[in-house]
């Protein structure tokens, strides 16, 4: 079945098929020089005490492009990875409500999306939970998520903050506490300002990329 192909290529001019090689060579080349580029980069550093942390999904050197032309110069960024994601780190922030206005600053001028962080601490232990799987994706709004660090009896924590059920969910191939899901922007930002006072490592993100593995986790 290979033979017709093979035979027709014979037929080609030697400078066609040397145009196509080179074609084939260059497109190789620069795939695997993008996926050495991403290896290479540093895993982002997490935020300061009592800092917000803005990052900016950028997977390209355009993206990347766009971003600083759109930013003040005095703006400090690092690429960096955020788990499979290549992101622009915007640090410094102190109050939520700046570090939402250089989102939605960054969302309108250069249409890329950010996720906003804060802090990680150590968080009281309480008595086990057990979780279950039930796949659903999320629809359109806000979640607010919660790194538990493979405890997830941090969830107990998490519902006395946000005075109602804790879900679990998958974010970036991730496990997280789900603390709220609202179409409520404001809301969702009190949410994420709640937990990070009580020091909690908090994520606010677009609902729509998560999925719902459990919508309450529930003590033994």
């Amino acid at each position: 079945m290979y033979k017709p192909f093979a035979q027709k290529i014979q037929t080609l001019p030697d400078a066609l098929i040397s145009s196509l090689l080179l074609l084939i060579v260059g497109l190789t080349g620069g795939m695997n020089s993008a996926f050495a580029q991403q290896q290479d980069l540093p895993v982002c550093q997490p935020p300061n005490s009592g800092e917000y942390l803005l990052l900016i999904v950028s997977p390209t050197q355009n993206n990347q492009k766009q971003l600083r032309e759109a930013l003040p110069s005095d703006v400090k960024t690092t690429i960096c990875r955020y788990l499979k994601d290549t992101v622009t780190r915007i640090g410094g922030f102190t109050k939520i409500d700046d570090a939402n206005s250089w989102a939605r600053y960054i969302n309108n001028i250069v249409g890329l999306s950010a996720i906003i962080t804060t802090r990680p601490s150590e968080v009281a232990q309480t008595p086990t939970q057990t979780v279950s799987y039930k796949p659903e994706r999320l629809g359109e709004g806000f979640a607010v998520l919660v790194d538990y660090y493979n405890r997830p009896e941090v969830a107990n924590q998490v519902r006395k903050v946000v005075g109602g059920d804790v879900g679990f969910v998958s974010y970036g191939q991730r496990p997280y506490l789900l603390a709220i899901y609202t179409n409520n922007q404001k809301e969702a930002y009190s949410t994420l300002e709640k937990l990070s006072e009580q020091g909690f490592f908090a994520l606010l993100v677009n609902s729509r990329k998560v999925m719902l593995l459990r919508s309450t986790v529930r003590l033994q």
